[in-house]
């Protein structure tokens, strides 16, 4: 606590010199700073990496993340010229005798048909920006990736980008830089979401009506994140409109959409609220018997108010709200033991931020906000003599103050705290008023995260920057707690219980924490070329616990504690920037090399749902990660698109001097998510402004399986014997989509727009595995399957509308 408080104090003697301006030796002002923020005209959002040139002199300047700027030049007349690709470019005249603060709002640029695929921002900014291992997509260009089932999905389109792979169709979360799908930080407006899909993966659940623009953090994760060792997936709302109210949504075959926003008080209230619904259940009457009795819908409400009374302070509160239900007739997912007729899933996730953005001078932001997030999961079976119910879910409420302050245009300081206050619920069983089955009901778990951090983004010269930061957390973990003490010279168990010890509630009974330093370096090597360098360490304090590749919206969640350290993940990372002198031609090359330490895996055997001691059915050990990721991008012309192409492998090891905390014999082993080679292509071609045609093909490496290596008869049952962890593979993957998009004119101006889009997956309808199972065929052998989430081609036909 006294590092909080002394970075507390230095911040405000931050604030305390923006009170001297600067001078000459003869105490005369010989520069005054012209600063403000760019922002666009209909929905207010920063943009960054605008150009602004000051012609009269010719020196350029860039907007930071929040679309702020600081020019400094000496009193007199200025021209400045603001450029981003895709919106008017704009002038501004000024008179410069003492500070001058301005908002630029800039428009879209409707009759420009070269357009950005991934990236919003300006096209050189993969060259000029420090951070490396970044990428941001916007809405618009998210819209033209060929959909599933006519939805576009916010985190679908971020597996076309390198370095980002998923074990499967249907499966929730993605895989970062071989990092497991809970090592992703995922915020929305700030709060934290645990579960990202709907419908157990196949949707996110991000409605991208409301959507302003997606970053992911993958390699350069600045200082101000933390508590994940993967990488961060940062997507913000954006800004509900304060001139006019105006509605929008679609209709698809799989869900629809409704949105509503506008002023409740002119240019200082504004009100955005979306909505989003699923109902599929007629779909399944029409399938086969084995699937007349599966339901699948869910439905999320996204809200947003924003109160802005002056240039100095803005308020927002953000609220979400989704609810899945998904049952199966079977109960072949539940991993209870139970045999029932069908098994049904329920989750929910709850999330609301208020923020409180105080611009406390032109060169130094405030920004607190208080987040609340709730994810709850509940797993039934409706059989009398077997009924159950199993609960668990996780709650975040998290403080946090982020200081801004940009003194000249060669640096920019950040500073922050951070405190988190976790209760984990891990499973609770109850059975049902005539069941069989005997209740369970596992200890909470409690803690507090705190967290302090410092960065300077430092332009030393004309070619080179760098970006220095330091990150400071700790976990505390707290009472009431019952902590276990096992037998020296032995593998923690059960059966190895030594003694217990019991501590009230509010006791801190264990910590664990450290330094996380991160650094980026850019080099400017000619015109339109840069190497980047960088490195991070992060480190995961909460962790989703599980035996199955694709983790159940059921699965176990656990805090680090006395047994289970931190996961701290190091990131070596380097890379090539190349664009033509148009910047219609990008090129990329990175190359990273991760070590985890305290990696997580389970035992052979683990029981993990309703173990007492997660500690027992657990092992931790090291792990490596280490890939190549190129992108090779057209930006402009009636044909855009890219194509990415990732080498990636990762390996685990668990080893102990105790056999049953062994994983492959104390060997490395691929991770299951390790997919060595990964190539995706997108083609965009768009004719007019009111039609477009999308291409995506996508090929990988099949993911790691178990295959049993013998047979053995125990009590006349036989019984499959697994020697090797993950030492096959399924076969490999590939994909074809096709989308076409239908709009109104965007050169005729109309109050009511629309469009239709129209799609297909899997073109070609290849039957893609998502797992091998067995099946024994006599007293001898055993025959393999192949399970396909998505056999066939898939169309989808949406009308999108807004006015």
């Amino acid at each position: 606590m006294r590092f909080l408080h002394l970075l507390f104090v230095s911040v405000c003697l931050l604030n305390g010199a923006l009170a001297q301006q600067r001078t000459s030796s003869n105490g005369h002002a010989t520069t005054f700073p012209a600063t403000g923020y760019v922002r666009d005209v209909k929905t207010g959002k920063p943009i960054q990496g605008v150009n602004i040139v000051v012609l009269n002199v010719s020196k350029g300047y860039v907007t930071a993340k929040d679309g702020f700027y600081i020019v400094q030049l000496p009193p007199g007349n200025y021209i400045l010229r603001f450029s981003h690709v895709g919106y008017r470019t704009k002038e501004d005249t000024i008179s410069l005798q003492k500070t001058l603060f301005r908002e630029i709002t800039m428009e879209d640029d409707a009759k420009d048909l070269e357009e950005v695929v991934v990236t919003s921002e300006t096209p050189d900014r993969n060259v000029r920006k420090v951070e490396i291992g970044v990428s941001q997509l916007s809405i618009r260009s998210i819209r033209r990736i060929p959909p599933l089932m006519g939805e576009v999905d916010i985190v679908r389109s971020l597996l076309l980008l390198p370095g980002v792979t998923t074990v499967g169709e249907g499966a929730p979360g993605f895989n970062v830089r071989g990092g497991s799908a809970d090592q992703n930080l995922i915020l929305f407006d700030d709060a934290p979401v645990f579960n990202s899909s709907h419908l157990m993966g196949f949707f996110s659940v991000f409605n991208p009506d409301v959507v302003r623009d997606v970053t992911l953090n993958r390699g350069g994760v600045a200082a101000m994140y933390g508590g994940r060792a993967s990488s961060v997936l940062d997507v913000k709302i954006r800004e509900p409109s304060a001139e006019k109210w105006g509605i929008n949504g679609g209709i698809g075959i799989i869900s629809s959409r409704l949105g509503i926003e506008g002023p409740i008080i002119k240019n200082k209230l504004s009100f955005l609220a979306a909505a989003r619904a699923s109902f599929n259940d007629f779909l399944f009457k029409l399938a086969p018997p084995n699937l007349k009795d599966t339901k699948a819908n869910f439905y999320d409400l996204t809200s947003k108010l924003k109160y802005q009374p002056n240039e100095q302070h803005t308020i927002t509160l953000t609220g979400y709200v989704s609810t899945d239900v998904f049952k199966l007739a079977s109960d072949s997912l539940s991993g209870q033991e139970i045999n029932a007729s069908s098994t049904q899933f329920n989750y929910q996730t709850l999330t609301g931020s208020l923020r409180w953005n105080y611009f406390i001078s032109k060169q130094l932001n405030l920004a607190t906000s208080a987040i609340f997030s709730r994810y709850q999961a509940d797993l039934s079976s409706p059989d009398s003599a077997n009924a159950f119910q199993l609960k668990s879910g996780i709650w975040h409420r998290q403080i946090k103050s982020d200081f801004t302050y940009t003194p000249n245009e060669t640096h920019q300081w950040q500073a922050g705290i951070s405190a988190i206050d976790y209760l984990v619920q891990p499973n609770t069983r109850i059975p049902g008023p005539f069941s069989n089955v005997l209740p369970v009901d596992l200890a909470r778990e409690r803690a507090y995260e705190l967290a302090a951090y410092v960065q300077d983004e430092w332009k030393l010269n004309t070619d080179v920057s760098v970006v220095v930061g330091l990150r400071y957390s700790t976990l505390l973990n707290r009472g009431p707690e019952t902590v276990r003490t096992y037998q020296e010279n032995g593998p923690r168990q059960d059966e190895t219980v030594a003694s217990t010890k019991t501590y009230g509630a509010g006791n801190i009974y264990h910590s664990a924490g450290g330094l996380e330093p991160r650094l980026a370096v850019r080099w400017s090597v000619g015109e339109g070329k840069a190497i980047k360098a960088g490195y991070s360490r992060l480190r995961q304090y909460i962790h989703q616990i599980t035996n199955t590749t694709a983790a159940l919206p059921t699965s176990r969640w656990h805090l680090s504690d006395s047994y289970t350290k931190p996961q701290i993940a190091d990131q070596w990372a380097l890379g090539y920037f190349r664009n033509t002198s148009d910047n219609d031609i990008e090129a990329s090359g990175e190359v990273y090399y991760k070590t985890l330490t305290n990696a997580i895996d389970y035992r052979d055997g683990a029981e993990l749902q309703l173990a007492e001691a997660v500690e027992t059915q657990i092992v931790q050990g090291s792990g490596q990660a280490y890939g190549f990721e190129g992108l090779l991008r057209k930006n402009k012309g009636l044909w855009s698109g890219f194509i990415s192409y990732t080498y990636a492998r990762t390996f685990l090891t668990m080893n102990s001097p105790y056999a049953e905390e062994r994983v492959n014999n104390g060997r490395a082993y691929p991770a299951n998510y390790d997919k060595p080679h990964t190539l995706n292509v997108l083609a965009i071609y768009r004719p007019t402004t009111w039609f477009s045609l999308s291409l995506n093909f996508t090929y990988s490496t099949g993911r790691p399986t178990t295959q049993p290596s013998a047979l053995a008869k125990v009590g006349g049952i036989l019984v499959p014997i697994y020697l090797d962890r993950n030492q096959q593979r399924v076969p490999d993957y590939h994909r074809l989509d096709f989308s076409m998009t239908f709009e109104q004119n965007p050169l005729k101006k109309k109050r009511n727009q629309s469009s239709w889009v129209f799609s297909i997956y899997n073109v070609y309808a290849h039957k893609n595995a998502y797992s091998i199972f067995y099946k024994l065929s006599s007293a001898s052998s055993t025959d393999a399957y192949k399970l396909s989430i998505f056999g066939t081609a898939f169309p989808s036909l949406t009308y999108n509308f807004k006015f």
